[in-house]
């Protein structure tokens, strides 16, 4: 496995590897990897010859008030996971290497980066865009790989990718979960004993949310307020939102779809964690 910290490098590596024939497979990532990172990275393994891991803090997705400084940074356990897991190269860039002093471009997503997350985190998808923008530049992959835990930043991925026909296969992966259920997060490290039990409340209420699609005549807005009412009496989070939407546009429903996403964001202590389902109305 090679690890390297320059673009150019990493763009010759990958080149390279074109000129070979391979399919370059990409997994984007800020590092402190889990599990749920290990199964994008085979899942790249499985569909492409060459896997290209990503690992970046992000500056300019966090906010000025947000966890930027104490994001975790785990590079030699990334590492061991990467190579583990089956990755080629893994590019691991310093900050100056992707955004120079007088950096000038953003790429902004419109309508779909307005709301949900967007609403809650101004400027992070702006920033999200733009990494996603510069890695696919500079490692140029056939597929790139993301987790369905985030929901709203793959499908802003994906309508990025469309409108600047950058040609990249954008993969989602389902959400990889602890044994109690909940989802596997970088951030969960972040969680007291306490807190982590508050936490499993979401994945309950997000149960509770399929079993109502399959078992009840509730219509989606009636379902995300049970989730909520759900939420709300467990104690211990501050729920941000907990709304049904279309899985394409993230626009409310109001009727029982075949195209239907549950979402939460809540604040677990000072822990903010997102969690979704995908529902199947009987």
């Amino acid at each position: 496995m090679i690890v390297e910290s320059s673009p150019a490098e990493v763009r010759r590596i990958v080149r390279a590897a074109r000129q070979r024939g391979l399919i370059v497979g990409c997994v984007p990532t800020m590092g402190a990897l889990h599990q749920g990172h290990v199964s994008l990275i085979e899942s790249a393994r499985t569909d492409c010859d060459f896997v290209a891991v990503t690992l970046f803090v992000n500056p300019t997705q966090f906010g000025p008030n947000e966890d930027f400084s104490r994001y975790p940074r785990t590079l030699d356990a990334d590492l061991e996971m990467c190579r583990t897991a089956g990755a080629d190269l893994v590019f691991t860039p310093p900050v100056s290497s992707m955004y120079s002093e007088s950096a000038q471009t953003t790429v902004r997503v419109t309508k779909l980066a307005e709301f949900l997350e967007g609403a809650h985190r101004p400027g992070h998808f702006d920033g999200v865009s733009t990494v996603v923008t510069k890695l696919f530049n500079i490692t140029e992959p056939d597929r790139a790989y993301f987790g369905q835990k985030d929901f709203q930043q793959q499908l802003i991925i994906r309508q990025m990718v469309t409108d600047l026909n950058q040609p990249v296969e954008i993969v989602t992966c389902p959400i990889v979960r602890e044994a109690d259920g909940l989802a596997m997060s970088s951030r969960n490290r972040y969680l007291s004993s306490a807190e982590r039990s508050h936490a499993l409340q979401l994945s309950q209420a997000l149960k509770l949310a399929e079993n109502l699609a399959v078992d009840s005549a509730l219509m989606p807005p009636e379902i995300a307020q049970a989730m909520k009412d759900h939420l709300n009496s467990a104690g211990g989070i501050d729920v941000q939102y907990a709304v049904i939407v279309d899985s394409a546009t993230l626009q409310p429903l109001a009727e029982r779809s075949d195209s239907a996403v549950a979402l939460i964001a809540a604040k677990v202590g000072a822990t903010r964690l997102i969690d979704n389902q995908i529902l199947r109305f009987r």
